[in-house]
């Protein structure tokens, strides 16, 4: 919900909610009983619930998880998962705190007390169910077996025991099939960003997909098809400040200027236009897109010319990276010539170490007075997502049709990219190398790449060996024309271990006061 709607009552419900894992009672027993009177309370205590529940923080630097990218800082909390390093001492980031689902649960448990409209109260109820629903199923996505709380605890309630990853999911999809019907397609106004009937359904799609359920999904995600979504006209412009909340939002991340101010887009240009570079694409992930004839860069009958690697490329590349040579501001990107000290070439800080930088978010930095104080909104899901997952659904299930065909070919030439051609992808295995293909240069920089090798399981195909950057050589600053040598920037070597890196590492600290989740996941 947007950031400056009843912002100062919101915070007065936070101030009394605490942080602390299984955190018992938010409210103490005194402002709990003169809290919850009207309409007002009821609209601060959900919008309370919707402070914490995702940040844009996580859409890019989740791909920092995964082969897509390399972050070069320890400390923001992914670079230890994608080497295969994590630890339960040592997890960089997490999310097995229970804070914001403890909010839900009191809000649940106390928004029949005011004296409300009975059709908001129903609305904001659902709202509520869905932010805890999200809550659950990133933590069974990354954990397993979680504990599912769905009442405040008392103390001697919170030694709980992990619950079985297959009751969580159920109680995901069984929650979000409840409340598909109380929620609007969509709003205006101030209230635009709240949950709607689309989001409820995509979340939905998701969780089933993501456990394997693809005859559910492809009823899940033509039943969104069927609502008022569609793609937005150009790829690049869609992640543009001028065109938010456009028709393909389906679920984002709201913020404003100042207030609920977004900041996340200041780490991701280079040091020469202000940024951190705490986000560093691969160039596996750069591999991954096809020519501008539809056939990939290792095809020997391709346009590719690998002295010229990032002409006649789909331009989706384009538009997600900003590769060495590409005009950015007034300048042509030179993060590849070791001899220039006036370049990008990688250093400690501030400049990429895969010679590649996300362009998503920040295609004109002009767009923005100050990029560490915007008030971009975070894409969460988006119609192409719907679209993907239908026709991965669809061929999963050995149900290939023209529906399948038409999903696909709305996206990519929504990018100007030819069709699909349905001779060499007739096959169920030929059209998965293409959905899976597809949906990683269409959703990269979007925090989704990490999920789909978990439940993909290619995690010792990507996730193992040296991770590379661009080739280096040097830019003509006046055009960007690339001179290349031989020599390609190598990141770092990674390694998966199939036995446990499918899932991450509870918290040693969460063990810790939490005895009865013992053991952890499989070899912590």
């Amino acid at each position: 919900m947007r950031r400056i709607s009843l912002i100062l009552v919101t915070l007065l419900y936070l101030s009394s909610c605490s942080e602390d894992f299984l955190d018992r009672n938010p409210l103490d027993k005194i402002s709990n009983e003169t809290f919850w009177n009207n309409e007002k309370d009821a609209i601060a205590a959900a919008n309370g619930c919707y402070s914490s529940w995702w940040d844009i923080y996580y859409i890019p630097y989740f791909d920092c998880a995964s082969d897509n990218a390399y972050n070069p800082y320890p400390w923001e909390g992914f670079q230890v998962q994608a080497t295969g390093l994590a630890s339960p001492s040592n997890t960089g980031s997490s999310f097995m705190g229970y804070g914001n689902i403890t909010r839900c649960n009191s809000f649940l448990e106390n928004i029949d007390r005011p004296v409300m409209d009975e059709d908001l109260r129903n609305r904001l109820t659902a709202e509520v169910r869905f932010l805890r629903a999200w809550e659950y199923f990133i933590k069974v996505t990354l954990y397993g077996d979680v504990p599912l709380v769905k009442n405040v605890l008392n103390p001697s309630e919170a030694n709980l025991a992990r619950t079985p990853k297959a009751d969580v999911v159920k109680f995901v999809l069984d929650e979000l099939s409840d409340i598909s019907e109380d929620l609007p397609k969509s709003y205006s106004g101030a209230d635009v960003g709240r949950i709607t009937k689309g989001a409820v359904l995509a979340l939905k799609a998701r969780m089933e997909i993501f456990v394997g359920d693809y005859a559910q999904c492809a009823i899940t995600c033509g039943q969104i098809m069927d609502l008022d979504y569609g793609l937005f006209d150009d790829y690049r412009g869609l992640f543009k400040i001028a065109n938010e909340n456009n028709k393909e939002v389906v679920l984002d991340v709201q913020y404003a200027e100042s207030i609920g101010t977004n900041w996340v887009l200041g780490v991701l240009p280079p040091n020469s236009s202000g940024g951190w570079s705490s986000i560093n694409p691969t160039q596996a992930l750069v591999d991954a897109y096809e020519c501008t004839d539809g056939k990939t860069i290792d095809d020997p009958t391709s346009i590719y010319n690998p002295d010229n690697p990032y002409a006649k490329r789909d331009p989706r590349l384009a538009a997600t990276v900003i590769c060495p040579g590409a005009l950015y501001g007034s300048n042509y990107l030179n993060s590849i010539d070791v001899a220039d000290p006036n370049g990008d070439y990688y250093a400690p800080y501030g400049r990429s170490k895969t010679g590649y930088y996300p362009r998503k978010y920040i295609d004109d930095l002009n767009d923005y007075p100050d990029v560490w104080d915007t008030g971009m909104n975070g894409i969460v899901i988006r119609y192409a997502e719907i679209l993907l997952m239908y026709a991965e659904s669809k061929n999963e299930n050995n149900d290939i049709d023209a529906s399948v065909y038409d999903a696909l070919d709305l996206i990519r030439q929504r990018s100007n990219m030819p069709p699909v051609n349905q001779v060499d992808y007739a096959s169920v295995d030929k059209l998965r190398e293409l959905v899976r293909r597809e949906r990683r240069v269409e959703l990269a920089m979007e925090g989704l790449r990490w999920f789909d090798i978990c439940r993909w399981k290619i995690g010792s195909e990507v996730m193992n060996g040296k991770v590379y950057g661009a080739r280096l050589g040097t830019v003509d600053p006046n055009d960007g024309a690339l001179t290349l040598t031989d020599d390609r920037i190598e990141v770092e070597t990674r390694i998966f271990d199939e036995s446990k890196h499918y899932l991450w590492p509870i918290p040693q600290s969460v063990m810790d006061a939490t005895p009865a989740m013992m053991p952890n996941n499989p070899n912590y």
